[in-house]
């Protein structure tokens, strides 16, 4: 793909309506009726039947399709903290990506507070309004406590989207290379360079499909993160290592994969060169990685990489989780999204990278090729499959999980609902 400059980007969310969303009705406005029906007197009837049951809330309004995308931008893409006003654009993003590809409204929600105590409260007293919750661009460890707290308080899906999708996506990645190198996740060796709420989401998981805590070493800005280091967070106390390691050096040495959830550059070709044969690098920092692709497999002919990019392969876009999982989520009316749904959809994306790839995704990004191997571990985000791979995956996990209020009966129809909502949200 060519490389967007900086003006195209500002001329595209420039170009009247300024932006990238709008509100558009649902039921007709044309005739004094409709609007009678709409507003006053008819908008009285539901509203008395929402006061009688509060449930019903989920028949008459859009609620039950409605998510809010919330951020106070402390930590905006990996560009830092930016402030709420400038994390907008992002936002605005998600909320598209939810309609194009799931189907889902959404309004972005800007918070001006840096107190996560302010933010909790705020969040709890919208939960009338709104079906689910995504968090995004919340720096560690406020996020942490924010979500903690808003899963124990509130019945909504709610999912912190920088830590639990960047998690979700590689792991189906990570289990595909693993697989395709001939190695087992409960052996193999892992270093990640970066300790925010990214990675530690991401170990959960790993350590969730198998990962051995004692083969895991992780760095911050400090160096390898050990049981020897005092004033560590919650969070980094979790990461910690007893190994009598220092450096980014002495961990990848034989190493079997690195994890790059930090900056662009960290991982010099001379430390590559150290790893483990067939090493598996998730180079993610955005938008440069921590080692240029074309550098990696120029180091190391026997690589097996990814990257945060759309221009290279085995791109780890969050866009192949956050929409499927709420509209699983949404769906079945779950009350949260746990550990079960995250590692539905993690084995839903492995497994559809396995299957043929359609014409209308070779089609789409000009590339005959693609087919289950090392440059193509995980589904492209224009796939159309992954709306009824991976909803439905994430609906199941939640009825079997006990999560679901309004379970499905009739799986065939849900699919078959599953691909109106994809005529409906193309465009």
């Amino acid at each position: 793909m060519k490389k967007i400059s900086q003006q195209e980007a500002l001329d595209y969310h420039t170009q009247q309506p300024a932006g990238k969303l709008e509100v558009v009705p649902t039921k007709a406005m044309r005739t004094q009726r409709d609007l009678a029906l709409a507003y006053s007197p008819g908008v009285a009837e539901p509203c008395l039947k929402i006061a009688a049951r509060r449930e019903d809330v989920y028949k008459y309004t859009a609620k039950g399709n409605l998510v809010a995308v919330i951020s106070n931008g402390t930590a905006v893409l990996g560009l830092g903290n930016l402030g709420p006003e400038a994390s907008k654009p992002v936002m605005e993003g998600k909320a598209v990506l939810f309609k194009k590809f799931a189907g889902i409204d959404c309004f972005d929600i800007e918070l001006d507070t840096t107190d996560p105590e302010e933010f909790i409260r705020v969040v709890q007293i919208l939960q009338p309004t709104f079906g689910g919750i995504n968090l995004e661009d919340i720096k560690a460890p406020e996020c942490f406590r924010i979500e903690a707290e808003l899963r124990k308080s509130l019945r909504i899906p709610i999912m912190h989207d920088d830590q639990h999708g960047t998690a979700i996506i590689s792991s189906a990645a990570l289990l595909n290379a693993l697989e395709l190198v001939g190695k087992q996740i409960e052996t193999v060796r892992v270093v990640v360079n970066g300790a925010g709420a990214a990675a530690v989401s991401c170990l959960r998981l790993y350590v969730a499909l198998g990962l051995k805590r004692e083969n895991i070493v992780v760095l911050d800005t400090a160096g390898v993160i050990t049981t020897r280091r005092s004033g560590l967070s919650a969070e980094k106390q979790e990461l910690a290592t007893s190994l009598p390691l220092t450096t980014l050096a002495e961990a990848l040495a034989g190493a079997d994969v690195f994890i790059g959830l930090s900056a662009a550059n960290m991982l010099p070709p001379a430390l590559l060169q150290t790893m483990a044969p067939d090493p598996i690098v998730f180079a993610l920092a955005n938008p440069d990685p921590e080692i240029a692709y074309e550098l990696a497999l120029t180091t190391r002919p026997d690589i097996v990489m990814a990257t945060g990019r759309s221009d290279h392969p085995n791109q780890v876009n969050n866009v192949l989780g956050f929409p499927y999982i709420f509209r699983g989520a949404l769906d079945v009316r779950a009350t949260e999204i746990n550990e079960a749904m995250k590692l539905a959809a993690v084995h839903a994306l492995a497994a559809l990278a396995k299957e043929p790839v359609p014409a209308a995704v070779h089609e789409a990004y000009g590339d005959t090729t693609l087919a289950y191997g090392r440059k193509y571990l995980i589904p492209t985000p224009l796939d159309p499959r992954l709306l009824f791979t991976v909803a439905p995956a994430v609906a199941r996990a939640a009825i079997e999980s006990g999560v679901a209020q309004q379970p499905i009966t009739d799986w065939d129809a849900y699919a078959r609902e599953l691909r109106v909502r994809l005529g409906q949200s193309e465009g």
